[in-house]
């Protein structure tokens, strides 16, 4: 009967056995079958692409040369003053290179004079407009463009002899010489379709024959050399799509 009594105790315990594993391992944490990936944001990158119009101001300085009849050198003078005006172009975007044709016009007061060395007079130009036709290359790092340009340019100038004993003008002609444009600009889009410009241009200017008439007829000319120095800020608007999506 002793015997008997352990060996049923014995299986109760066994039995009991398997539950308690059972609770233990319902205690487990479940592991989720998936997590969840980081999602893609979309990066927006500044198109230059598009139609534009836009103004511009700065300060322009033109070196001035005078030979009389191209051989009796005169001296030279700075003509320096301000400038303001307008542009309108047009680019394209390929991947981060930018190109485009542009044409710009300026109303300009520039002035200055030197002591003509074998006449004792002064001789003065002024520059009262300019206008340029240019092509561009970029390179673009999203909304900042670093470009380059170059192309045609035309000045209009006013040329006049002032006597010194008189104080009056004696003698004075008009030319509109054309030359060659080279420049650089960075350029920041600030805005959707707005962007600021800062650019520097250098214009060489054909040499022009100048022939000047007083009131009792021509009294001889001058060649007349031109360079001209540009700095100039921008503002221009972009018409069209401001932006591409990139993920």
């Amino acid at each position: 009967m002793k015997n008997l009594l352990l060996a049923t105790v014995s299986i109760v315990a066994l039995g009991a056995v398997p539950p308690a594993f059972g609770a233990d391992l319902a205690a487990q944490p479940v592991l989720p079958l998936y997590t969840n990936a980081p999602q893609a944001v979309a990066a927006a990158i500044y198109d230059w692409s598009g139609l534009y119009v836009g103004m511009n101001g700065g300060l322009g300085s033109s070196s001035n040369c005078w030979d009389f009849n191209g051989r009796t050198p005169e001296g030279c003078h700075d003509a320096t003053g301000m400038t303001i005006g307008g542009q309108i172009g047009y680019r394209w975007q390929i991947g981060h290179i930018v190109v485009g044709v542009e044409g710009q016009g300026n109303w300009a007061n520039l002035s200055g004079s030197n002591l003509s060395i074998p006449f004792a007079d002064f001789n003065q130009s002024k520059i009262d407009a300019f206008g340029t036709i240019t092509g561009q290359i970029g390179y673009s790092f999203d909304n900042v463009l670093y470009y380059v340009k170059g192309g045609a340019a035309v000045t209009s100038n006013t040329y006049q002899v002032n006597s010194v004993v008189a104080g009056v003008q004696f003698a004075s002609s008009n030319s509109s010489p054309w030359g060659a444009i080279v420049g650089a600009g960075i350029e920041f889009g600030f805005a959707p379709n707005w962007s600021v410009s800062v650019e520097y241009d250098h214009l060489f200017m054909r040499d022009a024959d100048v022939n000047f008439v007083t009131a009792t007829g021509p009294v001889g000319g001058d060649r007349i050399r031109q360079n001209f120095d540009l700095m100039t800020a921008r503002l221009n608007y972009k018409f069209g799509g401001p932006i591409l999506l990139k993920y």
